[in-house]
């Protein structure tokens, strides 16, 4: 047996299910909801000093940051801070450890089995707000640069590890980190992925849409335009775009999905009185594009859909509704599937579990955009946990994911950034 091989068996014996389930636990017990990410980041800044990483942490300048034009948000945050913590720091090969602190909102709690900030294990899962999306992920990546120190190993390179804000709403984080100076050579982000190897992304650019009516009494309603009714035709107009975009891709690692570029119209609001026919519509929601699109296009697209069924609409000819893109906007990103990270994680996963992992693309967006087309990092999604169990009550992820996720990402560091020599 080698001494790398000795090296790297250390380090996946150190590797502990209970350690991760302790981490994951700790990390979904702290919230931190969109805009108020603070207390989480604290903790995962002290978490990281205790594994012995070297920790950096920052306070954000968020107005300065807005002005970046690959800024993007829909939450107000006065105080936003920046946490690294790095292995290594020899001048070999740099790789990027992206993880966002960042959970949506809870809903209702009585929606919940067990609260959403109490994490609970039960049937092999870890449950709570965050669990999937993604702090079980964040808890994988750092319990393998403990082990990897635990094990006594040093890095011929460097891996930084970021713990993020405001990956839900844009990426304000990973913005902020990228034009603080980070480089890196290749990343890995931790989004749920079910531990298949995701080398690109779609993204999502949110959109509101408005429809004028004419209000009236409501016992003479005839006499009004209802936004309501006006509104139909170009619902089924941007319907039949969604089929037409998802028709015409032939991207090969987006072929599992029916619909990779989904819209998805998921707030409405109309009307001011409810016995005045509804003189106002706001349809909002988001975007699917894909790898490599042209947004600018995409956006046209969008509104000449929207403007070709108002041409053909008595009242709409008229009054036409507009488009307004708002809030977060998620690009798109792709890595070439022979790229040092990509083949690096493939194999290290086929080496955890005895298998050759799914490699495929995700319909959902995320840092990858900002990595690969601001910091120009070849970058990988991978992580442990289904997105079908994100944004819902009873959040979970397998316990066993977050163990092949820690073995393969310590394994992938140890490979990509290389091992030391040991000291004489």
């Amino acid at each position: 047996m080698t001494v790398e091989t000795t090296q790297t068996q250390r380090v996946l014996d150190a590797i502990d299910a209970d350690r991760l389930v302790e981490l994951t636990r700790g990390l979904i017990a702290v919230p931190s909801l969109s805009g108020a990410e603070t207390d989480g980041q604290q903790h995962v800044a002290a978490v990281l000093r205790d594994a012995g990483l070297d920790v950096d942490t920052w306070e954000i300048d968020v107005p300065a940051l807005a002005d970046n034009p690959w800024y993007s948000a829909e939450v107000e945050r006065d105080v936003a801070l920046g946490v690294t913590g790095a292995l290594g720091g020899s001048p070999g090969p740099r790789l990027l450890l992206n993880g966002h602190v960042d959970v949506v909102p809870t809903g209702d709690p009585a929606d919940w089995t067990t609260p959403p900030f109490a994490p609970e294990v039960r049937d092999g899962r870890v449950y709570g707000r965050g669990a999937c999306d993604m702090k079980g992920g964040l808890a994988a990546a750092i319990h393998a640069l403990e082990a990897i120190r635990r094990a006594g190993v040093e890095l011929a390179g460097t891996a930084t590890l970021a713990s993020v804000v405001g990956e839900e709403d844009g990426g304000c984080g990973t913005l902020a980190l990228l034009e603080r100076g980070l480089v890196a050579d290749g990343c890995v982000i931790m989004e749920p992925t079910r531990c298949d190897v995701v080398p690109a992304i779609a993204g999502a650019l949110s959109w509101r849409l408005r429809v004028r009516g004419w209000s009236a009494h409501g016992c003479l309603r005839e006499e009004g335009v209802s936004a309501l009714e006006a509104f139909a035709p170009v619902h089924r107009a941007v319907l039949d775009l969604e089929r037409r975009r998802n028709e015409r891709s032939t991207d090969e690692l987006f072929a599992w999905l029916d619909t990779p570029y989904a819209i998805c119209g998921g707030r409405i609001a109309g009307g001011d009185w409810p016995s005045s026919e509804m003189d106002w519509l706001v349809w909002e929601g988001r975007y699917g594009v894909a790898p490599g699109e042209d947004l600018d296009a995409a956006r046209r697209e969008f509104a000449d859909a929207v403007a070709a069924a108002a041409a053909d609409h008595p009242w709409l000819r008229t009054h036409p509704p507009t488009v307004e893109w708002w809030g977060g906007r998620f690009y798109p990103g792709r890595t070439p599937v022979d790229a040092a990270v990509v083949t690096d994680v493939r194999d290290a996963v086929a080496e955890v579990t005895g298998r050759d992992p799914n490699v495929r693309g995700m319909p959902y967006g995320c840092d990858m955009g900002l990595t690969t087309n601001v910091g120009r990092i070849p970058t990988v999604v991978f992580g442990p946990g289904d997105v079908r169990d994100a944004h819902r009550p009873d959040e979970s992820v397998p316990i066993d994911d977050l163990v092949t996720v820690a073995r393969t990402i310590a394994l992938v560091t140890l490979r990509f950034c290389g091992v030391a020599a040991p000291r004489s």
